[in-house]
């Protein structure tokens, strides 16, 4: 047995890869924003809650914030464990998938698609939201600007995941120096800016559902916790490490961005006000409305804008494992020279773009169904790994079996409070859109499997023996194109058989045709066909039923027009045969293209060929 092997030429370092990986420092800045960035709205988001109980309600802003701290803390420890179990990344659909089933897998997988989807029409709908109120007469060209922000984020994403890292690297240091900065100096003033009044924090006052929808509203802040563990594969070697410190850096930038915001709150006795966000009355308060307080707001412009990036970061990849697992198309797995996933980028891109376009790239239109998905997937996550501590039984592993069942049922709280209390301003779309991508999934995955168990994948084949076939060459003309495809049919097959398809009234023409056949004698045979209805694919597929030999090649001749524009001169009669052909018959067919030249010769032979567009 010979097996010849070759070895790429390219001179380009067997590392260059890794170039194109992302640090810590990168992994943050790539994958964070959508995390980070939700410190502008995730606090405002509880205060709108709890300011309808009044001044009660706002006293239990800090109690909100650490129960979010305390599971934010839960869900960095979890996810830091998902990346040690799942180096190949996924998150919380490798660990569904693994320890609760496929199906599980699939839903958490399809939660966490809709959620990044959702991440990018937001963060770019708020950073435009912020850029119009700042400067009103850009407010009719919202949606135009809308997809210019996510053509520019998709654009930097397809040259390359690290590249992107590189690019905001800065603006995300910017950003959460200027945030650590308005807590620092908001906390060393010695008298809040505005009185305080006294505030009642009487729970029955208050109320256990209240604090519930408030706990579920500011829970958006921790979207994008999971994409680190999403996204493990991006990271340079070693992977497991550098995510892991990545996250932990991330949980903890986050608890300390979130309480110290919500210490000011109450410290500044901060109430919603129209036009105004929280974030930008906490830093007027803290830093006043000099420079400082400008460059605050602008930096949290740039990151709403970009946050979007986390989902460019997370979802290729987890595309990448629904595909490998037969559960998504697979050329969502295929890699470009710079280790993007430009299918996934591509459907990030579209999808987002088109909730842009249809909300009119109005952010509160799209916040309500936002984060409803990524709670379905920390709870799958979270009960995935109780299931793995119970049993695989490590060290240790009874109170991390707790932790994760504690962080389980937080999460599916959450996930039933935001569901029901955001079902009427849109969630149901999300209720509706979650199970059929999980039935399409389904229906991707019965395609392939059926596919499987026609080529016999998994099992070894009988040893490949020649068989006797024959190559048919559809002709209606004598000349230098006829002469290429039969030398090319006559390498192909044991017999050649040309075919020419007459209308009966055209009798003069076809005795022409043959005359100009003999006289040119190939020393191929020929086969002419009649039709009263001047059809081509008709007779051909007649005679190819009639025919002995059990391997049919078609080899159909096309010319290759040098210019684009030149297709519309072409009579399309070979797409619309080999399109029949593939239809109705198991012939393997050859289009065979040669291209037009301005040189003196009328046609050469195109380099695609019949490799690069042969079908069956």
């Amino acid at each position: 047995m010979s097996i010849l092997q070759t070895r790429s030429t390219s001179k380009e370092p067997a590392d260059t890869g890794e170039r194109h990986r992302l640090s810590v420092v990168g992994g943050l800045a790539a994958l964070s924003l959508d995390a980070m960035a939700s410190v502008a709205y995730g606090p405002e988001a509880i205060v709108l809650v709890l300011a309808l109980a009044g001044g009660a309600g706002l006293g239990f802003t800090i109690p909100v914030t650490l129960t979010i701290a305390a599971l934010l803390a839960v869900l960095t420890f979890s996810y830091r464990q998902v990346i040690a179990a799942f180096p190949e990344g996924g998150g919380a659909y490798g660990v569904a998938k693994t320890h609760l089933g496929r199906r599980a897998g699939l839903v958490a997988g399809a939660s966490l698609i809709i959620d990044y989807v959702l991440n990018v029409a937001v963060s770019v709908a708020a950073g435009v939201a912020a850029l119009t109120s700042a400067f009103p007469g850009l407010l009719p060209w919202t949606v135009w600007l809308c997809l210019a922000v996510l053509a520019l984020v998709t654009a930097v994403n397809l040259r390359g995941i690290a590249h992107s890292a590189r690019a905001f690297i800065v603006p995300t240091v910017i950003y959460v120096g200027a945030i650590l900065l308005v807590i620092m100096a908001g906390l060393v003033r010695g008298e809040p800016a505005v009185p305080v009044e006294q505030q009642v924090t009487n729970l029955q006052t208050v109320g256990v559902l209240l604090l519930l929808k408030a706990f579920a509203n500011g829970c958006a802040s921790l979207t994008g916790v999971e994409a680190i563990a999403n996204a493990v594969p991006s990271f340079r070697r070693p992977r497991v490490r550098r995510a892991q410190r990545a996250e932990v850096a991330l949980g903890a930038l986050l608890a300390v961005m979130l309480i110290g915001i919500a210490a000011l709150i109450e410290k500044f006795a901060i109430a919603p006000v129209a036009g105004v966000t929280v974030l930008a009355q906490v830093t007027q308060a803290s830093l006043g409305d000099g420079p400082l307080f400008y460059l605050v707001q602008f930096a949290t412009v740039v990151l709403l804008a970009l946050a979007a990036n986390t989902s460019f970061g997370g979802l290729p990849v987890l595309a990448q494992l629904l595909a490998g697992d037969n559960n998504l198309p697979h050329f969502f797995a295929l890699r470009a020279d710079r280790q993007v996933h430009r299918y996934g980028i591509a459907f990030l891109t579209v999808t987002s773009g088109l909730l842009l376009v249809v909300s009119g790239g109005d952010m509160n239109l799209l916040v309500p169904l936002f984060a409803i998905g990524v709670f379905v997937g920390f709870t799958l996550s979270q009960a995935g790994m109780v299931r793995h501590w119970l049993r695989d039984r490590p060290a240790g592993w009874r109170w991390r079996a707790a932790l994760n069942g504690f962080g389980a049922l937080l999460t599916g709280v959450a996930a039933v409070v935001v569901t029901t209390s955001k079902f009427g301003e849109g969630g149901w779309l999300i209720v509706v859109a979650l199970p059929l991508l999980v039935a399409g999934m389904e229906w991707v995955n019965r395609s392939y499997a059926r596919i499987g168990r026609r080529l016999e994948l998994g099992t070894t084949p009988q040893p490949p023996r020649p068989r006797r076939s024959l190559v048919v060459v559809p002709v209606h003309v004598v000349s230098r194109l006829t002469r290429d495809a039969l030398s090319a049919a006559l390498s192909l097959g044991d017999r050649v058989v040309a075919v020419n398809v007459a209308h009966p009234e055209d009798e003069a023409q076809a005795r022409a045709f043959v005359e100009d056949w003999e006289r040119w004698a190939p020393e191929v045979e020929l086969v002419q066909l009649f039709d009263a209805h001047r059809r081509l694919d008709r007779p051909l597929l007649e005679y190819l039923g009639r025919v002995p030999e059990p391997h049919v090649f078609v080899l159909i001749a096309e010319v290759e027009p040098e210019h684009a524009w030149q297709r519309m001169l072409q009579n399309q009669r070979g797409a619309v045969l080999a399109r029949a052909l593939r239809r109705r018959t198991d012939a393997v067919v050859c289009r065979m293209r040669f291209r037009v030249s301005d040189r003196p010769a009328l046609v050469e032979p195109s380099t695609e060929g019949l490799g690069a567009t042969t079908g069956c």
